[in-house]
């Protein structure tokens, strides 16, 4: 029950008029990068040419009672246009290029962290190479070991010769 107070207590803090509708910020940035990709095509440089030498052929050549933009006033509606477009198009933009600019960083973090990896693994793997070969070099080779066993037999076989020749006399 306390907790119910508590709450009805608490005043909501300031409301205000207007709301600003929710802009998600990914939804933004992935249309961002699709406007701009387009725009850099061929296919969109050829359509605006199209676009712009047909808007200026009707504008000129066409009789001046169905011209929307006629020449007399320099084609002012294809200038406002060509700016509005070149107004969303700048920031759009520079947005897709910052989004590539993070996904640029994120990938050199990575690739950092991997080569920090690698760079430990391999100093690892080295450090274990290097006890490797110090506890061969402490290993007797196959070589050694016959020639101690040979050592050996002689040894044993100049002992048992004096107690033979000892036995027979």
């Amino acid at each position: 029950m306390a907790k119910i107070d508590s709450q009805m207590e608490r005043p909501l803090g300031r409301r205000s008029v207007l709301r600003m509708p929710y802009v998600d910020h990914e939804t933004v940035g992935r249309i961002s990068e699709r406007f701009a990709r387009a725009m850099g095509t061929g296919l969109f440089l050829i359509g605006m040419t199209i676009f712009i030498a047909i808007w200026i052929t009707w504008n000129t050549l066409a009789p001046e009672s169905v011209q929307f933009d006629p020449r007399g006033l320099n084609f002012t509606l294809l200038t406002l246009l060509l700016s509005m477009q070149a107004s969303y198009a700048a920031p759009l933009i520079l947005l897709a290029q910052n989004r590539d600019a993070d996904r640029d960083r994120v990938k050199f973090e990575q690739d950092r962290q991997r080569a920090e990896q690698n760079l430990a693994d391999t100093e690892y793997l080295a450090r274990e190479v290097a006890a490797l070969r110090l506890a061969l070099e402490e290993l007797a080779t196959r070589d050694e070991m016959r020639d101690e066993i040979q050592k050996a037999l002689r040894e044993v076989l100049d002992e048992a010769k004096p107690k033979r020749t000892k036995k027979s006399k």
